[in-house]
């Protein structure tokens, strides 16, 4: 909704300027999304607090083979980031970009992140392709079964998931932290569960559910490549792609900026971090928008979607 209330730009005006002509003349869009975006929201990144999560490697943990080993600390530890991306809320550059996808037709978006900020904006479900999945969707473990589940927002998921996920509980590493307790210390008492009590598949009735993450070792979801692929490769050029709260050095996020500016396009970069490019570089007239996103997108914006205000939150209603 367009507001009357005239502000200062946070940006600079040539920069702002040159950068919403090239947007006002855009058709094909692309934006790409990293854990930036959601560091604006308050929420930690995956590897925060040292890589640690309750003396465990969260990289460790996130994988098919230390589910098949412990499911249950598997569970506890996505419990535990469910949790506190709930707690997050999605920022005004969750909310600009829904807006703009509902405003043109040729938007696409790229989300590396994993933790329900666009959809609960209201980001349009197929402007939105999720490379690494989401924490709310759930899938049956078993190999045979193809039971899915999306946008389940209970928290906790189940019962005996209720452990503590504050800094009130003594396990977590920030807790340790204030006690001068050595991190690196194993022994941690952890709830043990049966398995009878993780989510289970309605469907097969014998299979664990699991988090609808890409964990290490697995594929990238083959529909939503094949769909990133697809309109990539319509015949016509791409105008613009916005890099948000991303390096994008790692592929193949890096290969999409590659892509879109062999197909014609202009890179603007959003970051709070100067040296934080794409493993490309900036050409000339590219545009680096140095900064907190949600501060930034809305205002470059501002002059398609106009000015955003609060918006419904999904999981507040789910």
């Amino acid at each position: 909704m367009a507001s009357s209330t005239a502000r200062p730009s946070i940006v600079p005006p040539k920069d702002l300027e040159s950068f919403q002509e090239h947007l006002s003349k855009s058709t094909r869009i692309l934006a790409l999304l990293g854990a930036g975006l959601s560091a604006s929201s308050g929420l930690p990144t995956f590897r925060g607090a040292g890589g640690l999560w309750r003396t465990h490697e969260a990289t460790e943990l996130a994988t098919p083979e230390a589910f098949g080993r412990d499911p249950g600390l598997v569970w506890q530890f996505y419990s535990y980031r469910r949790h506190m991306a709930l707690q997050a809320k999605p920022n005004p550059a969750h909310y600009a970009l829904a807006e703009l996808a509902k405003k043109k037709d040729g938007f696409m978006t790229l989300s590396q992140n994993v933790d329900g900020l666009s959809p609960r904006a209201g980001h349009p479900a197929d402007k939105l392709k999720l490379l690494h999945g989401s924490l709310f969707d759930v899938k049956c473990s078993d190999f045979f079964c193809k039971y899915t589940e999306s946008s389940n927002y209970t928290d906790p998921i189940v019962p005996a998931l209720a452990i503590p996920t504050d800094d009130a509980d003594p396990t977590t590493t920030e807790a340790r932290k204030a006690r001068d307790l050595d991190i690196a210390d194993e022994n941690v008492d952890l709830p043990e569960i049966d398995l009878r009590h993780l989510p289970q598949c309605p469907t097969c009735k014998h299979g664990l559910l699991r988090p609808g993450v890409v964990w290490f070792g697995e594929m990238l979801p083959t529909t939503v490549m094949n769909d990133i692929a697809n309109w990539m490769e319509e015949d016509q050029k791409i105008d613009l792609i916005m890099v948000i709260g991303t390096s994008a050095k790692v592929y193949p996020a890096a290969g999409y900026v590659d892509l879109a500016r062999a197909q014609g396009a202009r890179v603007a970069v959003i970051n709070m971090d100067k040296n934080d490019m794409p493993a490309s570089g900036m050409y000339k007239g590219d545009w680096f928008f140095q900064g907190d996103a949600a501060q930034i997108v809305p205002e470059i914006l501002k002059s398609v979607i106009g000015e955003i205000t609060e918006m419904p939150d999904a999981a507040a209603t789910a």
